[in-house]
């Protein structure tokens, strides 16, 4: 109700303004009228005459021209009032109604409708753009949304995993049925572990994208990254039978860049892992760098399973999978991608993805600038 009374007093209050501006404008008029009309009346009645006029007759002939000119100009005064008000009711009313329908929208989103949008507007471009701008605004809202439902539930999933496991042995144990034997322990030590990472990633990811994420950039060869990467997962990729390929050349290998080494190991092995999650066996996963003069550039391209074009949108997103099954049977809780670009980001750098649909393979690019940007640098 506020927000209503709100509303129609600042029509009023325009509407009044308005007003006010149209009745200063007939009053100064009728004014010049008053004190010129007589003065340019009486001038021309000398130079129709030069001779003495009959007293009676200029006395009638003002007189006519006083109440013509009075009459006239009050009419005219008054139809231009009423038409100026009803253009001015009209314009008003145009200019209140896109207020009226951004604040209904507003109460709706308040009220946890995020769907709500408002109707563009003919009425100016900057109107026009202020409900753009909202509508676009909203439809963020309703994205952020939709990803924190999804993410509280696909948290949920991950959770009730581990969890469930560990509840199931630990009262097999209390029940004598299970034992506190190695292997028992190994598999409560890995669920364990895996909440525990978990935690870690959400951890790193919500530190990254509120700015809190600390690096620690120093110079350092494209060629050990490569290598400090590939040397950590190349056992996995063995025993998986898929082929890891490293390729720089000797001038992209020796380039210099500044940036935090573990971090962008980070990003390297979680793109090779997300490669080797979706590849076959036999399949390959090429490894790249390549240099310009400010920036280098990290490719990870796989000729294994693809992705769909709906996914590659959301491909960055925490906890999405474009295949949940096969994700979950290997123990991922689809965040890995969405560290990458945290880090990245953190980085002042870019991440892209590109494939040209199922079964045809996906390539994965990171480019970094070669110097740290001044707002990363320790003191």
């Amino acid at each position: 109700m506020i927000r209503q009374r709100r509303l129609s007093g600042l029509g009023s209050r325009i509407l009044a303004a308005l007003i006010l501006v149209l009745c200063v404008a007939v009053v100064t008029a009728w004014a010049v009228a008053l004190v010129v009309g007589p003065v340019i009346f009486d001038d021309h009645m000398e130079m129709v005459d030069s001779g003495d006029p009959d007293p009676g007759v200029v006395a009638h002939a003002e007189e006519a021209f006083d109440a013509a000119w009075r009459l006239s100009l009050l009419l005219a005064l008054l139809a231009a009032f009423g038409a100026s008000l009803v253009v001015t009711v009209i314009l008003v009313r145009r200019l209140v109604r896109p207020i009226g329908k951004i604040r209904a929208a507003v109460g709706e989103i308040t009220e946890g409708d995020y769907s709500a949008r408002v109707p563009e507007s003919s009425i100016g471009a900057e109107f026009t753009e202020l409900m753009a701008a909202f509508n676009g605004m909203a439809a963020e809202l309703d994205r952020t949304e939709l990803t924190r439902q999804r993410l509280l539930s696909d948290l949920a999933h991950e959770m009730r995993t581990p969890v469930a496991t560990i509840d199931g042995y630990l009262e097999a144990m209390q029940d004598g049925i299970a034992h506190a034997d190695e292997q028992t322990l190994g598999m409560l030590r890995e669920q364990a572990e895996r909440l525990k990472r978990l935690a870690e990633d959400i951890s790193l990811v919500s530190a990254a994208e509120e700015g809190r994420l600390n690096l620690r950039p120093a110079p350092i060869e494209v060629g050990e990254l490569l290598d400090a990467a590939s040397g950590q997962i190349r056992a996995r990729y063995e025993s998986a039978g898929v082929h890891l390929i490293i390729k720089a050349g000797p001038r992209a290998r020796a380039t210099t860049i500044s940036v935090d080494r573990d971090r962008i190991g980070q990003v390297l092995t979680n793109l090779l892992d997300n490669a080797l999650h979706h590849t076959d066996p036999e399949d390959e996963v090429l490894l790249s760098a390549r240099t310009s003069r400010s920036s280098v550039s990290f490719e990870v391209a796989d000729n294994g399973h693809g992705i769909d074009a709906v996914h590659l949108p959301h491909i960055f997103e925490r906890f999405y999978r474009a295949d949940s099954a096969r994700e979950r049977s290997h123990g991922g809780s689809g965040i890995g991608l969405a560290i990458v670009r945290s880090i990245v980001t953190a980085h002042h750098g870019s991440v892209g993805v590109f494939s040209e649909g199922t079964g045809s393979g996906s390539v994965f690019t990171v480019e970094l600038p070669q110097s740290a940007p001044e707002s990363l640098k320790v003191p």
